[in-house]
C-alpha cells in the first residue's frame, strides 16, 4: 500500500499527488506520439532554463520559461483544463483540503 509520501495518481486519473500536493495530470486524449513529442520539447525547455540560470542570462531564462509553460499547457497540466465535467482545477492543492482528503488518508491507512 503505498505511502502518502510516495507519488500515487488520483482515482479519476486528474491528479498526481506528490508529498501531499496535487499536481495536474497530462490530457490522457492526446496522441502517445504527440504527447511524446510535448514531453521532448518540456525536457528540452527545462534544460534550457538551467542553462540561462547557470549562465546568468535574464533573456534566455525568460524565453526557455514561456517554452516550459507552452509546453505544460499543451500537454494540459496548465491552462483550462481537460476534463468536461465542470469539476474545479486543484492543481497544487494539498490533497487533505480537497475533495481527495479521505481517499488521501486511506492511503496510508487512516479510517
Amino acid at each position: 500500500m503505498p505511502s502518502p509520501r510516495d507519488a500515487v495518481t488520483t482515482p479519476d486519473g486528474r491528479y498526481l499527488v506528490v508529498r501531499g500536493r496535487l499536481w495536474r495530470t497530462s490530457d490522457p486524449a492526446l496522441d502517445p506520439h504527440e504527447r511524446q513529442t510535448l514531453v521532448d520539447a518540456l525536457m528540452s525547455a527545462r534544460r534550457a532554463v538551467q542553462a540561462a540560470l547557470r549562465a546568468r542570462d535574464d533573456a534566455a531564462l525568460r524565453r526557455a520559461r514561456e517554452r516550459v509553460q507552452a509546453a505544460k499547457v499543451a500537454l494540459g497540466e496548465r491552462g483550462p483544463v481537460w476534463w468536461d465535467d465542470g469539476a474545479p482545477d486543484l492543481n497544487r492543492h494539498m490533497a487533505k483540503n480537497t475533495g481527495y482528503a479521505g481517499w488521501y488518508a486511506r492511503l496510508d491507512g487512516e479510517p
